[in-house]
């Protein structure tokens, strides 16, 4: 029989795989859930405790009112990426463009156009 291939067994004429041994997680029949809201319940699952944000009592889709739910600080975010980007250039796009090449041009014409003018430097 190959490794990967778990070993079978011929039990009252149905055909069953015997489980590995001590490669399968604990299994807690008792696990707790925690919500944000508050909510409490218990369920089965390899963890022992687990947190989440939203559970049936308090999911819009559930509850029928309308529920704001920002995750990890999304909309903070946003907003901080926003205002870093307006406060960074209060340019347009059109004048940062220009800018840019302006920037370039200049860059350009104070290079060395010459060995000797490398040399010299």
């Amino acid at each position: 029989m190959s490794g990967s291939i778990p070993p079978r067994i011929l039990i009252r004429g149905i055909l069953e795989t015997i489980m590995k041994a001590s490669i399968h997680p604990d299994w807690h029949s008792d696990a707790n859930v925690i919500c944000a809201c508050g909510n409490k319940f218990t369920t089965g699952s390899t963890l022992a405790e687990i947190h989440v944000e939203v559970c049936s009592k308090c999911h819009p889709f559930f509850t029928g009112k309308m529920r704001y739910v920002d995750t990890a600080g999304r909309v903070d975010k946003f907003k901080e990426r926003e205002q870093a980007a307006q406060t960074k250039s209060g340019l347009s796009k059109k004048n940062r463009r220009a800018a840019k090449r302006k920037k370039q041009i200049e860059e350009e014409r104070s290079r060395p156009t010459s060995l000797e003018d490398l040399k010299g430097r």
